[in-house]
């Protein structure tokens, strides 16, 4: 890790900072949350900003950091843009159009890092999700692996830096890694990943193959409805979290995140107000100690937030593996 810019090395050359803007918010709230705090975040120091079609504030973000380009805060090349491929486009024709949809709103030529949602399918349609008469999502038939080869078409045109996935698991990823004619490995996996659910075993497969884990939910979740189980425990309240916490004079959130960066994990960092966005930078002040690191690992539970249940039972659900 260069200690000096806190990035990590990716399979392609590239790099990518460690700690990450997270944009993803209620739909109600997203736009105005993401016009209000992107900047902010920006500001304070974060230079790597998570984005994906399906959050619904792509426009606003790219007006974001192009004021902060334009206020002379940073350069397009300090800033690491992520964004991510919904499932309504996972047909290989529909690839592109949807990448250069996202650069619009975001008012960019390029991406650092364009990422396959999930490994499975929606009916394509302009709506996010289409369901039938009876309220069921309709689920389309794609093989990911063409999808995949699309997406190396948008690495070589340009249009993308690096390419990766999220919510894979590793016979999800195996498929991609051996497929034939392979021309580029995703340089990273962007999972749920927190204390309660380590992926201890999903990172040492990424590692064993030069892909990056990157931590969404990296502080247990937001209680989203559609998404989220509403009856696991709250992860910021953990006693030994908060123990750990006390003992270092950080908040737990900064413990969780902290302990993401030491396993060599990328992790995304959500705030809806400024005082914990600002908070958030200070991971880098600190050093978790290998006991700390150890009692935090035997918090694992393997509790998911994020189930998306609604998809269980179809094919490429990618949660029904262990790992």
């Amino acid at each position: 890790m260069d200690p000096k810019s806190q990035r990590v090395k990716l399979n392609d050359g590239h790099f990518i900072p460690v700690l990450g803007f997270g944009t993803y918010a209620p739909l109600e709230v997203a736009k105005k949350e993401a016009l209000e705090f992107t900047p902010f975040a920006i500001e304070v120091g974060f230079r790597h900003i998570d984005c994906a079609h399906a959050y619904q504030n792509e426009e606003e973000i790219g007006q974001a950091i192009q004021s902060k380009i334009a206020d002379g805060t940073v350069k397009r090349e300090d800033i690491f843009c992520t964004s991510k491929l919904w499932l309504t486009s996972l047909r290989p024709e529909l690839v592109r159009p949807a990448l250069e949809k996202s650069l619009k709103n975001l008012q960019l030529d390029y991406v650092d890092l364009y990422i396959m949602h999930y490994p499975m399918a929606l009916k394509p349609g302009e709506e996010l999700s289409r369901k039938d008469e009876n309220g069921k999502l309709i689920f389309d038939s794609v093989d990911f692996c063409r999808t995949w080869e699309a997406l190396e078409k948008c690495k070589d045109a340009g249009l993308t830096k690096s390419i990766g996935v999220s919510n894979f698991n590793h016979k999800q990823l195996e498929k991609i890694l051996n497929k034939l004619g392979l021309k580029y490995k995703p340089v990273c996996n962007q999972v749920e990943c927190h204390p309660y659910l380590n992926q201890s075993k999903l990172l040492d497969f990424c590692k064993s193959h030069e892909i990056v884990l990157v931590a969404y939910a990296a502080l247990g979740s937001q209680r989203v409805k559609e998404w989220v189980n509403p009856n696991h425990p709250v992860l910021l309240e953990d006693p030994v979290l908060s123990a750990i916490a006390q003992k270092h004079k950080k908040t737990a959130a900064l413990v969780a995140l902290r302990y993401q960066i030491q396993r060599g994990v990328v992790v995304l960092a959500k705030g809806n107000n400024k005082k914990w966005i600002k908070e958030n930078m200070q991971v880098f002040d600190f050093e978790l100690t290998p006991e700390d690191m150890k009692a935090i690992d035997g918090l694992n539970r393997n509790i998911r937030y994020y189930e998306f249940h609604v998809g269980a039972g179809q094919p490429g659900y990618p949660f029904s593996e262990e790992y």
